[in-house]
């Protein structure tokens, strides 16, 4: 599956905004789909993550209240929309997939996910 992301842009903190990953070559109902972001000079670390066969979503503690993640299988997309966010949220966020047809759980382990979009730059400014 080849992933792309988008949406990304410079906003004020306490801004939001909406990611979009949107997939194509592959069963978008299979996969379970993770965010992830990288800071400069940080690890890519996780965001949260939606499973492939009931929806189940799972945050990190550092968005959890704030973000929210959603699909929608019909258009092969997965977004990610991120309120209130603050300078610590600057990042190049990506979107990746974990081929799981029956999945019922998901989690943010990076090494689990073999599909990865280009990456889009989320920039919060105080």
């Amino acid at each position: 599956v080849q992933l792309q992301a988008s949406g990304g842009g410079l906003v004020q903190a306490g801004g939001s905004l909406r990611l979009s990953c949107a997939a194509s070559g592959g069963v978008f109902t299979s996969y379970t789909m993770g965010w992830f972001r990288q800071a400069p000079g940080k690890e890519r670390e996780g965001v949260g993550c939606i499973s492939s066969s009931d929806g189940k979503i799972f945050y990190e503690d550092s968005v959890k209240g704030r973000f929210t993640i959603s699909k929608d299988n019909a258009k092969n997309t997965v977004y990610l929309q991120m309120n209130n966010l603050n300078p610590e949220d600057t990042a190049v966020y990506y979107c990746a997939g974990d081929w799981q047809p029956f999945g019922i759980s998901c989690d943010t382990i990076r090494w689990k996910y073999d599909a990865w979009g280009q990456g889009t730059q989320v920039t919060v400014s105080s």
